[in-house]
């Protein structure tokens, strides 16, 4: 059963409060028969998965400026999409973009489907993303359930189930609420009411659309929720990591496609992902510190070396990347750490 009468008091809320994001449609323009790009949103909502909306903006730019349609992404070159996606994390959603960009280029003639069962047959496209896709770009009534909505639907239910044991109860819940009506607004207003007041900490209750039906607020248990299961705490890797300059280029090495890190450009490493490794060129190394990642399964402790060698010296393994042609803002960001912590050992010549 459908409850329209709280997406209304939502979506009022959303007319006048909304967040104003570079691939978002305004609700004004958007009833004055402005219609949201479908490539625009799926770019948006792949970026944004296990990343904040302010990390994203500055990379969603620069992408669409670099690539405005999903004809242009489906042609760019994989290392110019990697390196574009360097800092992002989650590196198999650049690799999985450039699938479905081309995916849909070759079999949907540059036109993404939409609907979200034909949007879930793209490579790269899950459950969520279709759904987001499905009802932002084509206003289809699917329902929408990232993390924002999850929290929302938790405590306007007040749902004791911890999470992620929850999700399931979640989505289906999230599914009574969504109307028929204005389905792409209505997803974008509930994940902008959790992303400005039903905040994880310190929910703004007494400004919320919905505090009048919320069982959660009533209970005076709204901070409380979503509860969780307890965190496992994340084991400890240790590595090394090998920067050598060669003349004035840098030895580097592009990772396998699959596992972390994957089809990234880095430096040559050992020990820390299960892949083993050698030194890749045969110097009298010189140890400068160590630089830690969190990574989303474990913490990373890797040692950085650093070997100064003269031109024509061979690497064993990786290959001879030209300081013209090297840029640091390119590498994922564990291997930008080690370069903030080696640079110095490297003056120009």
């Amino acid at each position: 059963m459908r409850d329209d009468g709280q997406a209304a008091a939502l979506l009022r809320w959303y007319d006048r409060h909304h967040r104003v994001m570079p691939w978002r449609v305004a609700p004004a323009d958007r009833a004055a028969g402005v219609v949201p790009d479908p490539y625009r949103v799926w770019l948006s909502e792949v970026m944004l998965q296990q990343t904040t909306v302010a990390a994203v903006r500055d990379y969603f730019r620069r992408f669409t400026d670099r690539w405005p349609t999903v004809t242009d992404l489906a042609a760019a070159e994989d290392a110019a999409v990697m390196g574009e996606w360097a800092g992002l994390g989650y590196y198999a959603r650049a690799r999985n973009l450039l699938k479905c960009a081309r995916a849909v280029v070759a079999e949907h003639g540059g036109r993404f489907p939409t609907t979200r069962e034909g949007l879930l047959s793209l490579p790269g496209i899950g459950p969520y993303t279709a759904a987001a896709v499905a009802a932002i770009a084509y206003d289809e009534p699917a329902t929408v359930v990232d993390g924002n909505v999850e929290r929302v639907m938790a405590r306007y239910f007040a749902v004791d189930t911890p999470m992620p044991t929850a999700k399931p109860e979640l989505v289906a819940l999230a599914e009574r609420l969504t109307p028929r009506q204005r389905p792409g607004d209505y997803a974008q207003a509930v994940m902008d009411l959790g992303a400005t007041i039903c905040t994880p900490r310190n929910p703004a209750c007494g400004i919320c659309p919905w505090m009048a039906g919320c069982a959660a607020r009533e209970r005076g248990v709204a901070a409380d929720l979503p509860r969780k299961l307890a965190k496992a705490t994340k084991p400890d890797r240790r590595g090394t990591l090998w920067l050598a300059r060669v003349g004035d280029a840098f030895v580097l090495e592009r990772r396998p496609d699959k596992g972390l890190l994957g089809g990234m450009l880095g430096f040559p490493g050992d020990g820390w992902d299960g892949a083993g490794g050698t030194e890749p060129i045969a110097a009298g190394w010189r140890e400068l510190g160590e630089v830690r990642h969190v990574f989303t399964h474990f913490n990373l402790y890797l040692r950085v070396m650093t070997a100064d060698l003269p031109e024509g010296t061979l690497p064993d393994r990786g290959e001879l990347v030209p300081r013209s042609a090297f840029r640091p803002g390119d590498l994922p960001t564990v291997m930008r750490k080690a370069w903030d912590l080696a640079s110095s050992a490297f003056p120009p010549r």
